[in-house]
């Protein structure tokens, strides 16, 4: 398998964009919309199912990503809830928890083109 370092700029350019966009809803900037928390419409979900699933669906760490990103949509979702609930601090803190699935997502991809080499 290769994993090319386009697939990794891919992954990070798209997690940038969900927590830039997640960002400008927990500030005030922006409406969040439904799409922001699906798997098919969100920047990263698509990207996992047109670039990684096709390639690579069988390895064991594309279902753990599919896991995490899903974990970490959910947490989106549930910060932008705090917010509207007017607990504004709460849902600014919890972005730190966004950063760790994204951090786990890389190092799953990294993981994976570590076991391909091997």
């Amino acid at each position: 398998m290769d994993i090319t370092n386009l697939d990794f700029q891919q992954a990070r350019i798209k997690q940038v964009l969900f927590k830039s966009r997640l960002r400008s809803v927990l500030y005030g900037v922006r409406e969040a919309d439904d799409a922001l928390f699906s798997m098919q419409q969100n920047p990263l979900g698509e990207w996992l199912n047109t670039i990684v699933k096709p390639k690579y669906g069988a390895y064991p760490e594309v279902r753990e990503i599919e896991r995490v990103l899903q974990r970490m949509l959910d947490s989106g979702q549930a910060l932008v809830r705090q917010y509207q609930r007017g607990q504004l601090e709460e849902s600014r803190t919890g972005l730190e928890q966004i950063d760790g699935y994204a951090d786990q997502i890389v190092a799953l991809l990294q993981k994976m083109e570590q076991s391909s080499t091997a």
